[in-house]
């Protein structure tokens, strides 16, 4: 592997001093200056187009010691007159603005599209669309104003460009340093190239895909746009640079490096964003080639939480390839996580997509699943707390009024609202009426969620707008529709169930204990619950350690995931978007498992009061009672295809003592893989160094874990996410 430059350990350095930084305020103020000055514009898409043309346009560029690439944020602060001017905004302008609600971003733009025409080549293709209009037909009318406000936010994407190509030759006329400044004139030549003209070489068009995405997210003020897949976009440039002797490998590597910590740069913590490697093509046929391999040692160079690396993994990934990825997580970097590809590929073929399509796909954030280059999904949309649902059937309410998110669709009570109370013979008399009142309350809360989210699709119709980013999405400009107004291709929302070993183990317990041996009543055991185990630790163990668990390859226990995941499955496909796509089930968390766990009270599997629920799709913390085998196997005796909403299951290691941990490691995770496991993350960690860090935090800014589907640092995390962390059952090989 090749080593790490300095340029890169000092830029490596400089973003974890950034990490602490507040997020700047000046594009929220050029928006609101922007939108003020447009009130007058007939057009909501065009008045939000010059929104974004506003904040393009006043954004101060940056360019910092030892960048190669250049776009992000400003870290200045705002002048009393503008703090001032910002918060009369706030207090009076915001209140009165019309809804905007649900999921965005969380998608990876047409990357292909971008290189092949740049900014000029949309531009012709907006102007042939706007030749076949007649202004007097009232569709096209409407047509007109978007394709206008696409070439508004196009122009300001370019004048964004120059401004950082004005700032690098200022720069250089005042560098004293000649390599220095001959790389000064380098990044100015390649700002007035790109994005606006396609580009010609592998540092224009990894100059173009991050700038694009930059400005994506700050134009628009929507973070989490992803990169897809770098390794094969990028690799005819690679090659033909390689060819005519104008890059090395190494040179090469270390524009990836720059790319992968501008993401830290921009990106605020305990968020992801980045890209996937590998998996097959439309054909077939594996794709993993040299920029796979680069792309994978850049995660050694970096040694960050960002970029968030997914490697799509089949039967037929090069052995070399496995292992570079193996070193790394045996190395504790947590990166790559790893995902089926032949499951997930299956998943969206069955969904519709064609086979070009369906191989091409991206982990939006964390492991939710959307098409790159044709997706308007929400994703997460809304969290569902599978645990809080048992409790409602049994009468036990969230220990607070909210659910740590601040989205009611989230509380399943609230959204029904029956607000019962069950007792004595109110409580079901046998563990299958149990099962089906739970089912009942599942149906309702899932219908819920369906009107939630439609109506926040809805808002977006009548009030949103993304403009620019419709450029990139298929098939925006051929369709003449913003991405809001129904222009993309995909239209999902991807409802995330958290809690699911939970629940499942909770309802193992109450079957066992309740139903079957009758050792306790439901009412004493809800009275348990309601008071977490006050005075009732006997209880509270028993449920802990003598009921069975998720996780230990016991049918009887697994076969409850089956059923549930099952009625999931089968729920949300009954019903629609707002948009006319579908809705796609997942099950992983984010940090959602410890916010709906910090509101959930005790439960039946012995979890105490405000404790995280289940990490992802594998056991709870601590259950895997007969190891890491045993766990793959529970946690892949349901079908993954259909849920691509993304399914997480995290393994702990100790650290490795002998190189043989590489190999038996890779034989693990492709055990899963091979059973149809969606998706496997590894943290190799052990209990000292985390306790340790807990301690001294100032030590390990950079200890990246394993969270609930992304990675992000040990000592920034809550203490209840610390301790969930440490409370993870630690493997040994």
């Amino acid at each position: 592997m090749r080593e790490i430059t300095s340029r890169i350990e000092r830029l490596r350095a400089h973003a974890l001093e950034q990490l602490a930084a507040p997020l700047p305020q000046e594009p929220e103020l050029l928006y609101d200056r922007a939108w003020l000055a447009a009130a007058s514009e007939p057009w909501n898409v065009v008045r939000r187009a010059r929104a974004t043309a506003g904040i393009l346009g006043g954004l101060t560029p940056v360019i910092d010691p030892d960048e190669l690439l250049v776009g992000k944020f400003c870290r200045r602060g705002l002048t009393t007159a503008e703090a001032d001017e910002l918060q009369r905004f706030r207090e009076y302008a915001q209140p009165a603005m019309p809804p905007v609600l649900g999921q965005r971003a969380h998608m990876a733009i047409d990357f292909d599209k971008l290189l092949r025409l740049g900014v000029a080549g949309l531009r012709e293709q907006i102007a042939s669309y706007r030749d076949r209009l007649d202004l007097a037909r009232p569709d096209d009318l409407e047509q007109d104003a978007f394709y206008r406000a696409c070439l508004l936010t196009l122009d300001a994407l370019v004048g964004y460009a120059r401004h950082y190509a004005d700032l690098a030759e200022a720069q250089a006329a005042g560098e004293s340093d000649a390599r220095r400044r001959g790389e000064l004139a380098e990044i100015a030549a390649v700002c007035r190239r790109v994005p606006e003209f396609p580009p010609r070489t592998f540092r224009e068009a990894i100059q173009a895909i991050h700038f694009v995405n930059f400005c994506l997210c700050a134009g628009q003020r929507m973070l989490l746009f992803q990169l897809g897949r770098p390794d094969r976009y990028l690799l005819p440039f690679y090659r033909r640079d390689l060819t005519a002797g104008r890059l090395t490998p190494e040179a090469a590597l270390e524009l990836i490096d720059c790319l992968a910590v501008l993401l830290s740069e921009y990106t605020p913590r305990s968020l992801a964003v980045g890209w996937m490697l590998g998996g097959r093509d439309a054909s077939g046929s594996n794709v993993c080639n040299e920029l796979t391999e680069l792309f994978l040692e850049s995660i050694g160079h970096v040694r960050l939480s960002y970029p968030a690396v997914g490697l799509c993994w089949t039967p037929d990934t090069p052995q070399a390839i496995m292992d570079l990825a193996g070193h790394f997580l045996a190395a504790g970097l947590s990166h790559p996580a790893l995902f089926n590809d032949d499951v997930i590929t299956a998943g969206l073929l069955r969904a519709g997509l064609p086979p070009a399509e369906a191989c091409l796909y991206q982990h939006s954030t964390c492991v939710e699943i959307t098409p790159i280059g044709s997706s308007n999904v929400y994703v997460a949309s809304p969290y569902v707390n599978l645990v809080q649902l048992l409790h409602d059937e049994l009468g036990l309410a969230p220990l607070n009024a909210g659910n740590g998110s601040g989205n009611p669709s989230l509380h399943s009570g609230q959204a029904l609202g029956d607000g019962r109370v069950l007792k004595g013979d109110s409580y079901p008399a046998t563990f299958e009426a149990l099962l089906a009142d739970y089912r009942v309350r599942l149906a309702k809360t899932i219908h819920q969620a369906v009107v939630n989210e439609n109506i926040s699709q809805a808002t977006r119709r009548y009030n949103g707008g993304f403009p620019l980013l419709s450029c990139f999405v298929n098939d925006c400009l051929a369709r003449g529709r913003d991405i809001d107004h129904g222009g993309a291709r995909y239209n999902w929302i991807e409802p995330s169930f958290v809690g699911l070993s939970n629940l499942v183990d909770a309802l193992a317990a109450i079957r066992k204990f309740v139903y079957e041996e009758r050792k306790l009543g439901l009412g004493e055991l809800v009275e348990a619950l309601a008071t977490d185990f006050a005075g009732r630790e006997d209880l509270r163990l028993m449920l802990l350690h003598r009921a069975p668990k998720y996780g230990n390859d016991e049918d009887s226990v697994d076969a409850l995931a089956v059923e549930v995941t099952g009625w999931i499955r089968d729920e949300v496909r009954r019903y629609n978007t707002y948009l006319g796509g579908r809705f796609v089930s997942g099950f992983f968390c984010w940090i959602m498992h410890e916010k709906l766990g910090r509101a959930t009270c005790a439960s039946a599997d012995g979890r105490r009061a405000g404790f995280p629920l289940g990490d992802g799709s594998g056991p709870a913390q601590g259950r895997e009672r007969v190891g890491p085998t045993a766990a793959l196997l529970s946690a892949t005796k349901w079908d993954h295809t259909p849920h691509l909403g993304g399914i997480a299951v995290n393994l702990k290691f100790t650290r490795p003592r002998d190189e043989a941990f590489v190999p038996k490691l890779l034989d693990l995770v492709s055990t899963y893989l091979e059973r149809g496991g969606f998706e496997v993350q590894v943290n190799v960690i052990d209990r000292a160094t985390l306790l340790a860090a807990r301690q001294n935090p100032e030590l390990y800014r950079d200890l990246v874990v394993r969270i609930g589907g992304y990675s992000d640092y040990f000592v920034g995390l809550s203490p209840e996410m610390q301790e969930e962390i440490i409370m993870r059952t630690e493997h040994e090989m």
